[in-house]
């Protein structure tokens, strides 16, 4: 019989203790094991999560945004407040894709925990549910990060700055849940699950008007940033963070097709999930 130890054994004793508590919160108490191995190397994410707003920042804005900053900037703005929504936004896409990519294929084939877990009350639905808000809880210390560097170089006042927090919240999910709908059918490491980082996460970042606006591109290499959440998340952190208005229209649109995309991830998500312990 599969089993786990130290704090996943816990979790999984309580669970089995009450089942009815587990059909109400079992996906926190997947949540509450993320947490606690998050422990571990809670100082690598703090420095890394402290330092690189500030060192990126500082390097565009001194060093590329001077350049470009000779012209016109971008839009009509500086470029670091161009550049800065998008790079927080590409921070938090490729924190989610790291979690759910490790943690997804880790769950099922490194520590056990999903087999582990599913002895238990705990569905395979919470399990799905469980790693997202998890990597959610990975991603809102660095989204708070990136914001006070933001209010710090003076790009943004607060308020402005706070309200990037739903779009990443949002890309988060939509991201998340397409990746782990991906890697949940994965049995084998043979490679693959890098691919996402490097077909992904890299050609999403260069081609979703990240560092430069999307009408530059070629006409035949604008469709990959019309596809992309990530340029979707951005238009809306520009809108946020410095008044650029994509229009109404545009905007329920991006929010509706990331929203989409969420939900279309997770269904596919509990469907792989239950697939592969149910089955």
């Amino acid at each position: 019989m599969t089993t786990t130890t130290g704090p996943a054994a816990v979790i999984d004793k309580t669970m089995a203790a009450d089942p009815a508590r587990a059909r109400r919160w079992g996906w926190w108490a997947v949540v509450e094991h993320l947490v606690l191995r998050m422990r571990r190397y809670i100082a690598t994410l703090l420095i890394t999560g402290i330092g690189s707003p500030f060192l990126y920042l500082l390097g565009l804005g001194a060093g590329l945004g001077v350049l470009v900053d000779e012209g016109e900037g971008v839009g009509g703005v500086p470029y670091l407040t161009f550049v800065a929504p998008a790079l927080v936004l590409a921070s938090v896409m490729q924190t989610s894709v790291q979690e759910n990519v490790l943690g997804t294929f880790g769950g099922f084939k490194w520590f056990n925990m999903f087999p582990a877990m599913r002895l238990t009350p705990v569905t395979p639905a919470q399990m799905a549910v469980g790693v997202q808000v998890g990597a959610l809880i990975r991603v809102l210390p660095l989204l708070g990060f990136y914001l006070i560097a933001v209010v710090a170089f003076g790009i943004a006042d607060p308020l402005r700055a706070l309200a990037l927090v739903p779009v990443g919240v949002l890309l988060s999910l939509a991201v998340g849940f397409l990746v782990m709908g991906w890697v949940s059918t994965q049995e084998h490491d043979r490679g693959q699950l890098s691919f996402v980082e490097r077909f992904g996460v890299v050609p999403l970042t260069l081609f979703s008007g990240t560092y430069f606006p999307l009408d530059t591109l070629p006409g035949y290499l604008q469709p990959i940033g019309w596809v992309s959440p990530l340029w979707h998340a951005v238009e809306l952190g520009r809108a946020a963070m410095y008044g650029h208005r994509p229009g109404i229209d545009l905007a329920a649109v991006h929010i509706g097709y990331l929203a989409l995309l969420a939900a279309a991830g997770a269904w596919l998500s509990v469907r792989h999930f239950r697939r592969r312990l149910d089955e």
